[in-house]
């Protein structure tokens, strides 16, 4: 037992960790001293593990294979991958710890909230991997490595099209031909593979799966400043038999990145998922990745992104929140923008890869480059934003132009607003939000390579069937409009019918203009029709279902908008191009939640402490709409407000409580 500790303390405190961090290794080395081995590995699902006292469970380290030893500049991988394999050394366990099974992942995580896990967050991390495995298959060929996954037989290009694009087979057999000289696969160590940062690692799950199922990479740094945490890290990648990739570090994460500037120190990956916001991270982060690097980036603060407190979206990410139908994917595009404007200040700026709005987070795969020449056109890929407040129509106001001149590019400011004091449609005010990324928030070709991959092997995700429908949304989006209407608001707007939304992409489709739908939104509608063009269709199908105007304010929208006659007669004829593929072969949109209290969970306490139950507090403020009172009997329960501030007039009569002693007690207890 003290052979196997002795092994096992270097990973607690690597080289890596903070001095003042190094304070517990005495109580580190006593708590694995004590502790047992690790029982073997079973569901998916939380499982509880033995404790100290239960009996030691033999373990085998199978051996290195001679042809992976012998590769140039790989290093053989202590583990076989083909199986759900065995732990090579003893990991020691506290009592009440659970082992919570993802991928290929095996992760030891406390039955207190002291290091914070989140399995809600499974596609993020399946579509993460997915992400940086592709990266990797990219970045290694251009240094001759080639990149194997487990389970992916070939290379097959999915297409949404019904036909086959014969070029494409073609150009994929021929890319084919030539293969690199060096192969590396899953959990090997590749010398001229990626260095992989994730800045918030709490208890290393993700780290864990990049080791474990991303291949072609040269070490993942694991970081969390939590001290707990850290040692957790170090024990899950002793557990999984990844040390040889994964390195355990309890650090500040802005001090680390700071300290990685240099070009030759610098991240080829780096990941951020923070609990809350990333803008604190943000400036070091655009520093410390390498040139074409990827920054995988996580924002769970949709109430400010989204328009709630626009201030602090101000104050955090430099652009104003607006609350309208489109705000999840302006939260995508204020989080670009502000990635965009930390990185223009190094001389830097950013490409984004892909930008997904899932449940309650934003998500952005963006890589860095610089270039002086380039960071000049920052100023005309942000746009302000002018939302009217009556009808919802908007209009994007560049922050910059530029014009081509020959082989030289010229820059001038912007001319505008795009619109009038009030709106054209509805005579309302307009409010303005901004500035935001105006530019393409996907790279499709790259996206393309991920879908097919995924598409490819499916078995090698829990939650492929969700990337494959996501990803067809997102290829199908029109790249060059940004933003999007809802049908239902549309109709809410002019009090009518919600027309069918193949019907309502069949009038755009008619009159002329591009549609697509969106992934951030269920009856999302992006075109290229203005406004005016929307509204026209709404009138023309108001004629098939009218309102009673009788009943419409003159001064609202809806009255001013009906009153005006359309200028071209919609049709509503469903074209079959309405439907898109993703739609037509039912793949998995928008999921709906599988299970109750499917969300954000509970903060881990800085201290280490058992942090309160969210479904507690759910109980406690909200579900204020259930179990209505019925009866007015039952309001004697409630204490009289006006009685308390002396302006209540009924006296006996009225039906609240005037006995304050007798709620203040029922209150105390």
């Amino acid at each position: 037992m003290l052979v196997r500790t002795a092994r096992l303390f270097p990973l607690i405190i690597s080289h890596h960790l903070h001095p003042s961090c190094t304070c517990s290794a005495r109580q580190t080395f006593r708590w694995i001293l004590g502790s047992a081995a690790a029982a073997s590995r079973g569901l998916r699902s939380m499982e509880p593990l033995k404790n100290s006292q239960d009996p030691e469970i033999p373990t085998t380290k199978p051996p290195a294979t001679p042809a992976e030893s012998s590769a140039e500049g790989i290093s053989p991988a202590p583990i076989d991958m083909s199986v759900d394999k065995e732990k090579t050394l003893a990991v020691g366990l506290l009592p009440g710890e659970t082992v919570v099974k993802e991928g290929k992942a095996a992760i030891l995580f406390p039955s207190a909230n002291e290091v914070f896990y989140n399995p809600v967050q499974e596609f993020n991390r399946d579509l993460t991997c997915a992400v940086i495995t592709e990266f990797a298959r990219d970045l290694l060929a251009q240094r001759g490595v080639k990149v194997v996954v487990p389970g992916e037989k070939e290379r097959v290009v999915v297409s949404l099209s019904e036909e086959t694009n014969e070029a494409d087979v073609q150009t994929e057999e021929k890319n084919g031909a030539e293969e690199p000289a060096v192969t590396v696969t899953v959990g090997e160590k590749c010398e001229r593979g990626l260095r992989v940062l994730e800045g918030l690692a709490a208890s290393g799950l993700r780290s864990v799966r990049f080791a474990l199922e991303v291949p072609g990479l040269q070490s993942v740094t694991a970081n969390d400043f939590s001290t707990k945490a850290a040692a957790l890290i170090a024990r899950n990648a002793q557990y999984n038999g990844v040390s040889h990739l994964l390195q355990a570090s309890c650090r500040d994460a802005s001090m680390l990145m700071y300290e990685m500037r240099g070009k030759k120190e610098r991240y080829d990956v780096i990941d951020l998922d923070p609990y809350g916001s990333p803008a604190c991270f943000l400036d070091a982060a655009v520093q410390a990745v390498s040139e074409g690097g990827l920054l995988c980036i996580t924002c769970t603060d949709m109430a400010v992104m989204a328009g709630n407190s626009g201030e602090t979206c101000y104050s955090k990410y430099g652009s104003v929140s607006i609350k309208a139908k489109y705000c999840h994917e302006m939260a995508l595009r204020i989080i670009l923008h502000s990635l965009d404007q930390r990185a223009g200040v190094y001389q830097r700026y950013i490409q984004p890869l892909l930008s997904v709005s899932v449940d309650f987070y934003i998500r952005v795969f963006v890589r860095v480059f610089t270039g002086q020449a380039k960071v000049k056109n920052s100023a005309s890929k942000q746009a302000l934003v002018y939302n009217c407040v009556g009808c919802g129509s908007f209009h994007l106001q560049r922050m910059g132009r530029r014009t081509s001149n020959g082989k030289h590019m010229k820059y001038s400011p912007a001319t505008g607003p795009p619109v009038g004091p009030e709106c054209e449609h509805c005579g309302q005010r307009h409010q303005m939000g901004g500035p935001m990324w105006a530019e393409p928030i996907h790279d499709l070709a790259f996206v393309q390579k991920v879908l097919s991959a995924v598409s490819g092997n499916p078995s090698r995700f829990g939650t492929s069937k969700r990337i494959e429908g996501m990803l067809s949304m997102v290829t199908e989006e029109l790249e060059d409009v940004p933003l999007y209407y809802t049908v239902d608001s549309l109709s809410s707007t002019i009090h009518c019918n919600t027309p069918p939304l193949l019907q309502f992409r069949s009038a755009l489709l008619h009159a002329g203009h591009r549609v697509s739908l969106s992934h951030a939104c269920k009856n999302a509608i992006k075109t290229d029709a203005p406004p005016a063009a929307l509204w026209d269709i709404m009138r023309c199908w108001e004629k098939a279902n009218p309102v009673k105007r009788e009943k419409l304010s003159e001064t609202s929208p809806a009255f001013k908008i009906l009153s005006t006659e359309p200028s071209f007669e919609a049709c509503f004829t469903v074209r079959e191009d309405a439907n898109p593929q993703s739609r037509k072969r039912h793949l998995t949109r928008f999921q709906e939640n599988p299970q109750a209290f499917w969300g954000p969970k509970a903060r881990a306490k800085a201290g280490g402490g058992i942090s309160t139950d969210l479904q507690d507090k759910r109980k406690k403020c909200q579900n204020k709409r259930k179990n209505q009172i019925t009866d007015s009997s039952q309001l004697k329960d409630f204490p009289c407000k006006k009685f308390r501030q002396g302006t209540c007039n009924y006296g006996d009569k009225c039906c609240y409580s005037h006995d304050l002693e007798r709620t203040n007690e029922e209150k105390m207890e």
